[in-house]
């Protein structure tokens, strides 16, 4: 077994989130890494943002594995991929890219149910559990099997994640992902409903870490919410430079500092 894929798996205990504040580059990473990350987890709209592509199964697989390798390849700490849908449709697609992406170095990936360019928000159960399966195939990679039902907003979307999570968990995932629950008590029911680690995504105003570990999570990410916060600093400096020729908001972490992450 791969060393940091037991490692990473071994993090994930209900009650005791591991904390993931997701990286887009090998830089951001190297700066989680720094800050104490006991793994580094990738955002696909902060990857997506910073090769030039929107989020939403838009970027190309060969310049989202490339990244992972440069992430994998720049620390030290598990490296787990968001690969969307996994840049394909068909089962044997998803376990080509997982494959890819366990050989790029990632002991984890996250893969999405929604349905980016069919009709429907969510892609048929059945379709996804093949998928999940495909991608749990591949040994050695801790499969996060994401559920969209809050974030596109489905109706009772509590019981329709209960019974995704017992499809996708029955087809061979190792945790699952509800972003967008944010209701302690409703996590509460779900963790205690589900045999596996249970990931939730956090943004202003959502419960703490503490108030989660209590509602049984085990796992906490922040999805895109840092590189927006990234992206937001470098817009109002751009601004205020640009509007204001002053300099205000470009203060920041020491340049030797954040050099010295490099090597």
């Amino acid at each position: 077994m791969n060393a940091k894929h037991g490692e990473f798996a071994a993090l994930h205990r209900k009650g005791e989130p591991l904390v993931l504040p997701n990286a887009w580059d090998a830089a951001s990473a190297l700066i989680v890494e720094a800050a104490g990350a006991r793994a580094v987890a990738t955002t696909s709209a902060g990857v997506a943002w910073s090769l030039g592509s929107p989020d939403g199964d838009r970027l190309s697989r060969d310049r989202a594995v490339d990244l992972v390798a440069r992430i994998a390849a720049a620390v030290r700490v598990p490296v787990t991929a968001d690969i969307e849908g996994g840049y394909a449709t068909k089962p044997e697609g998803v376990r080509e890219t997982a494959s890819l992406v366990a050989e790029a170095g990632a002991v984890g990936v996250n893969i999405e149910d929604a349905d980016h360019d069919g009709g429907a928000p969510l892609l048929e159960i059945g379709a996804q559990a093949d998928r999940i399966a495909a991608a749990a195939s591949v040994a050695d990679l801790f499969v996060n099997a994401r559920i969209d039902t809050y974030l596109r907003g489905l109706a009772s979307p509590f019981d329709e994640t209960v019974k995704r999570a017992e499809a996708y968990l029955a087809a061979g995932a190792h945790g699952i992902f509800v972003p967008g629950l944010a209701d302690t008590d409703a996590i509460s029911t779900l963790t205690a409903r589900l045999d596996a680690p249970v990931n939730i995504m956090v943004w202003p105003g959502a419960p703490s870490v503490s108030a989660l570990a209590a509602a049984g999570v085990a796992r906490v990410s922040a999805g895109s919410g840092l590189a927006q916060a990234a992206y937001t600093t470098a817009r109002r400096g751009a601004e205020e430079m640009l509007r204001l020729g002053t300099y205000d908001a470009l203060a920041g972490d020491d340049f030797g500092a954040l050099n010295g992450l490099f090597g």
